[in-house]
C-alpha cells in the first residue's frame, strides 16, 4: 500500500480552501480522505446557546487539536478514526460522528492548521489559499446568511471583533511555514492543476 502523505490547505475565512478541497476529492474519490479542523471545535454540550454564540471561535484555543493530532496518526498508522460532526448553527458538536478510512493522501483543511507546530510538521505538504480580505468578508456575508441561518448584524460583528484581529494575529503569519501560496484557491486552474498531478504521482496514476 502506498503510504499516506498529509496535505495541509490553510488560509484565511472564505479564502476558497473548501473550494479547493472539493475538487480535489472529486478528481480522486477514495484516494483521497479529508479531515476538516472545524470538526474539532471543542465540545460545549452543557454551556447555554447564549454564551455559545459570544465565543471566539477563530482562537487556537476554541479547537481540540489534540483529538485531532491523535486522529491523524491513527490514519497514518492506516486505522480508520470517528471525526466529530460540528453544527454551525448550534456552534457545538453534534453526536453523531462520521468515519474517516485511511487513504493515500489525506487532505487537513482549516484556519489555523499552520498555526499549530505539532500540526504544521504533521503535514507533507503546506498549501496556503490567499484572496483579498474584502472578497472574504463578502464570501463570508453570504455563505453565514444563506447556509447558517445567521443575520447580517451578527455576521459583520463577528468579523469585526474575531474574526479579522484573529486573522491578522494567528492566520497571516502561518503563511510563511507554506510550501505553496495559491490565490483564489479551487479558481486557481494552473496550481489546481499541479497540485493534482503531483497527488496522481503519488498514488501511482
Amino acid at each position: 500500500m502506498t503510504d499516506t502523505i498529509f496535505i495541509g490547505i490553510a488560509g484565511g475565512t472564505n479564502s476558497g480552501k473548501t473550494t479547493l478541497t472539493r475538487h480535489i476529492k472529486a478528481r480522486f474519490g477514495d484516494a483521497v480522505g479529508v479531515v476538516h479542523h472545524d470538526n474539532y471545535y471543542n465540545d460545549l454540550t452543557g454551556v447555554p446557546f447564549e454564551v455559545r454564540c459570544r465565543k471566539n471561535y477563530d482562537h487556537p484555543d476554541a479547537f481540540e487539536t489534540d483529538l485531532m493530532l491523535r486522529h491523524l496518526e491513527a490514519l497514518r498508522a492506516g486505522t480508520a478514526v470517528q471525526c466529530p460532526i460540528y453544527d454551525y448553527k448550534e456552534h457545538n458538536r453534534t453526536k453523531e460522528t462520521v468515519e474517516i478510512r485511511p487513504a493515500a493522501v489525506i487532505i487537513v483543511e482549516g484556519l489555523l492548521i499552520f498555526q499549530n507546530p505539532a500540526l504544521r510538521d504533521m503535514m507533507d505538504i503546506k498549501i496556503f489559499v490567499d484572496a483579498d480580505a474584502d472578497v472574504r468578508i463578502l464570501r463570508r456575508v453570504l455563505r453565514d446568511v444563506k447556509e447558517r441561518g445567521r443575520n447580517i448584524e451578527s455576521v459583520v460583528e463577528q468579523y469585526l471583533t474575531t474574526v479579522k484581529p484573529m486573522h491578522e494575529q494567528f492566520v497571516e503569519p502561518s503563511k510563511r511555514f507554506a510550501d505553496i501560496i495559491v490565490l483564489e484557491g479551487g479558481h486557481n486552474l494552473v496550481a489546481l492543476d499541479m497540485i493534482m498531478r503531483r497527488i496522481a504521482h503519488h498514488i501511482g496514476e
